[in-house]
């Protein structure tokens, strides 16, 4: 009887094993020895959703810098409205942007009391 148990718990655990790894519907990562992270997609945000968001939200924009209003602020503008930005020198890193170039920028969201604006951290000319 004593056998019978202990073959019975070796089967158990094995069939359980075999379908704990079973998962036929589960995606299949990329095989890449090195790790990393997969999976999620840059969400690119409008000037208009910028526009309603919270202060300090990380956000991230897609269009062309028009103007230049005077120091380091700038009009922004994508197919839904525009919006005044703040590059700091350095954050352009060497790059050289004109109103026809499409750019993505990183940043934040610094909503005012009257005014929404966006702190750009980083400009990707594309």
């Amino acid at each position: 009887m004593k056998k019978i148990s202990i073959v019975a718990a070796a089967v158990a655990l094995v069939s359980g094993a075999a379908v704990a790894d079973f998962r036929p519907n589960a995606p299949q990562p990329n095989v890449n020895m090195r790790g990393g992270f997969v999976g999620g997609e840059e969400q690119i945000s409008t000037v208009k959703q910028a526009k309603e968001m919270r202060d300090d939200v990380p956000v991230i924009l897609q269009g062309r810098i028009v103007q230049r209003m005077g120091g380091e602020k700038y009009l922004f503008e994508d197919a839904t409205d525009s919006i005044t930005i703040e590059i700091d020198d350095d954050d352009w890193r060497g790059q050289v942007v004109t109103p026809s170039d499409t750019v993505k920028l990183y940043g934040e969201v610094d909503a005012g009391l009257f005014k929404t604006e966006i702190d750009v951290d980083y400009v990707e000319k594309m």
